[in-house]
């Protein structure tokens, strides 16, 4: 492909450049590069892109896309394209490399604090149950027909090159809707500008990478971006506060579906029963109201039905009893309230909650599940929000009889400093710090224990549970590895309670040695 036609819808200004080579490959690594290739570079979170432009040219590449100026010997036939933002430029070629595979399906996005990964999987459920070519990429996975691709050992979406590759693929297997998780990150590093989004779906906004926005104003800007792009409709939760300001984003003709309890619903739910076992209520959809039952426990994942409910049946237009039937075989998404059955008499669950918002609803929702003690098992991330570590301590306290803290991606951060901070926030809210096992049998207030390795802190708390208790491990969900430095270790949640379960603690984490 030539290098002109990369560029034929390009939204800035091109200087004219002497060559017009053909193309053999697009990337922004330059470790990537083969004869031909188009080098991308731009300012990076940690590294700076244009370090590499040298490179990149001595392995054969034929253009470069820069943001400033760099020290490099360029031959006079290779071209440089000067952008303002060298990631909104890559996702630009990345879409004109696949022939903009966007524009052959729908494409629905979804955004969100909480409950963005269960609702896109909803979604996906919902509309394959009716008969759609349906494909999905999420944090977790990418579904491209019967093929299942792993997106990544850490939630975020996947880079502008790989989610315009998925699209290809799944323009070429024919597929009729996509469902497209969307992350802030996704959004403000561009890493989906230049697919073309049908419908727009927020499950909330709350606090949540303040690290990377810098504020809650400009996280909020960073999610409302995708109702910027959506061209058909945007469905909005009546009950967020995001309902403020989100439709001052909408295309002026695109459609607008609200959902939640609230009676400006147009997707309303009532007469709700929580079970421990399902949920039950009545929805409004268009216009009448059926009853609806879902395997999905606590009071969020009414939520997360009814966004699903109105982009599939108000939106894609599929039939509501059909969409309710095939509700009810949904069997949740794996490391989201995921029960752990090793034969105790006590409930095992992990669960990827990590923001304050996603604890306190995971903890309301276990605590009307027993009558005995909830006993919480979590951390928080280092280089990540720092303000969240306070604010999910306070909320443990408030919730949880027995919390665990413990290690949570501490990355290069001192993990003692972040335990230090968290077990600061708990016991300015009233909650004891422990010391053994013992002083935990008689507690009749919150209290918690500091235990940095997450194998042993999670074996503690199933040492801890009394028959009837529950023993939840959040933060973590169906992720793969944790780091420790710059190094990712394997690590898995959900074997981690299963081996306590056993009887042994998982000690694979340095922490563990």
């Amino acid at each position: 492909m030539k290098l002109s036609e990369l560029l034929t819808d390009f939204p800035h200004q091109i200087d004219i450049f002497p060559a017009d080579p053909t193309i053999t490959g697009i990337t922004a690594d330059s470790r990537r590069v083969q004869p031909g290739f188009l080098f991308v570079a731009y300012r990076g979170v940690q590294v700076d892109g244009h370090r590499f432009i040298p490179d990149a040219l001595a392995r054969g590449a034929a253009a470069i896309i820069a943001e400033h100026d760099f020290s490099a010997d360029v031959p006079p036939d290779v071209p440089i394209i000067r952008v303002p933002d060298g990631r909104e430029a890559l996702a630009h070629v990345a879409a004109a490399w696949h022939n903009h595979p966007s524009r052959q399906m729908t494409v629905i996005g979804v955004t969100g604090t909480d409950g963005k990964t269960s609702t896109t999987n909803l979604i996906f459920h919902l509309l394959r149950r009716a008969g759609k070519k349906i494909g999905m990429i999420s944090t977790v996975n990418a579904v491209i027909g019967d093929t299942v691709l792993e997106t990544g050992l850490h939630t975020t979406t996947p880079d502008a090159p790989e989610i315009q590759r998925y699209l290809a693929e799944m323009a070429a297997a024919g597929t009729e809707i996509c469902v497209l998780e969307t992350t802030s990150h996704g959004l403000a590093q561009h890493r989906v500008t230049a697919v073309d989004f049908d419908w727009a779906v927020v499950t909330n906004i709350t606090h949540e990478h303040l690290d990377l926005h810098g504020s809650l104003d400009a996280y909020r800007r960073a999610k409302a971006k995708l109702f910027s792009m959506a061209k058909i409709g945007v469905v909005l939760n009546a009950d967020d506060a995001s309902i403020a300001y989100l439709p001052d984003w909408v295309q002026p003709n695109a459609k607008i579906v609200r959902y939640g309890v609230s009676p400006a619903a147009d997707v309303r739910a009532t007469d709700i029963i929580l079970r421990p076992d399902a949920t039950l209520f009545h929805a409004k959809l268009h216009g009448k109201w059926l009853p609806v039952k879902t395997p999905l426990v606590g009071k969020f994942n009414i939520s997360n039905v009814l966004a699903a409910l109105a982009v599939t049946v108000e939106g894609t237009k599929i039939d509501p009893v059909q969409a309710l039937a095939a509700l009810e075989s949904f069997g949740g998404v794996p490391g989201r309230m995921e029960r752990i059955d090793g034969g105790q008499n006590f409930t095992a669950i992990v669960d990827f909650a990590h923001t304050p918002n996603a604890l306190r609803r995971a903890l309301e929702t276990v605590r009307a599940l027993t009558d005995g003690r909830v006993i919480a098992v979590f951390g928080s991330a280092g280089l990540r929000d720092v303000e969240k570590r306070r604010l999910m301590a306070e909320v443990a306290a408030e919730l949880a009889d027995i919390t665990i803290l413990t290690a949570e991606d501490p990355r290069t951060e001192s993990l003692a400093a972040i335990l230090e901070t968290m077990a600061s926030a708990m016991a300015a809210r009233g909650a004891i710090e422990l010391q053994s096992p013992a002083e935990a049998a008689d507690m009749s207030q919150p209290a918690f224990f500091r235990e940095p390795d997450r194998g042993r802190a999670i074996f503690l708390a199933t040492k801890l549970a009394r028959p009837g208790d529950v023993v939840i491990a959040l933060g973590k969900g169906h992720e793969q590895s944790m780091c420790f430095g710059e190094t990712e270790y394997p690590w898995d949640d959900r074997e981690a309670m299963r081996s306590a379960l056993w009887g042994t603690p998982l000690l694979s984490l340095p922490t563990g040695k």
